[in-house]
């Protein structure tokens, strides 16, 4: 079964790096849409740095459900996903291996290129370490979640628009502790509580997020 997983895993990467320009695509996002709020709000650095860890959360958040949709999509349409299905290993760990990929991919360069905005959005010295860190720890839960809401709107009609309206609600817990986590950091109070908090919805997602997109894509290969 183990063996089963490496070879889906290595699969899924493969296919990313065939389309690497969906990787770019989200790294691009992250940076322009994180680059719109100081036009925005203006160029004080002060106002900047108040705002910075929060811009720097959603914006990662918004780039990384971008990729949500063809986690399961493209298999489902080209009969791949039934073929998985009747392998010997099971749906939970495609699940498992296609959100690896997925955080590989998408989020693991959002945690690379943040620091870089960070400096553009004149984020205080203090809060580099708990940002980095945070996302480290929360993104994966991210990743986890996002594959549940694509299996749930596999097949669906405008099955993005209801990916997000599913996804975002699940994830604000995770913008808010990271986020808190930065500003805690800048303001000289202890940050791990938060980062605490971000690894353990990290770990509940882990848990429960590759049994209930296992379930949402038998029922949607039953249909």
């Amino acid at each position: 079964m183990i063996a089963a997983l490496g070879l889906i895993l290595r699969r899924e990467l493969r296919l990313a790096l065939r389309q690497a320009g969906e990787s770019a695509t989200v790294v691009l996002f992250f940076i322009l849409a994180a680059l719109l709020f100081p036009l925005g709000v203006g160029p004080s650095p002060a106002t900047l740095a108040r705002i910075a860890p929060g811009v720097l959360w959603a914006t990662a958040l918004l780039a990384a459900m971008l990729s949500f949709e063809r986690l399961f999509q493209p298999d489902f349409e080209d009969g791949s996903l039934e073929q998985l299905a009747l392998s010997p290993a099971p749906l939970e760990g495609l699940v498992l291996a296609k959100a690896l990929a997925h955080w590989l991919t998408a989020a693991a360069p959002l945690i690379v290129a943040a620091p870089v905005l960070g400096v553009m959005l004149n984020l205080p010295a203090e809060g580099f370490v708990p940002l980095i860190a945070g996302m480290a720890l929360g993104t994966p839960a991210i990743s986890l979640i996002g594959a549940v809401g694509a299996a749930l709107t596999l097949g669906a009609r405008r099955g993005g628009v209801l990916l997000a309206l599913l996804v975002i609600p699940l994830v604000i817990p995770v913008l808010i502790f990271g986020a808190a986590a930065v500003e805690a950091a800048i303001g000289g109070f202890p940050v791990r509580a938060h980062l605490t908090a971000l690894g353990g919805i990290s770990l509940g997602a882990l848990v429960l997020g590759p049994w209930a997109a296992g379930a949402a894509l038998r029922q949607a290969l039953a249909e």
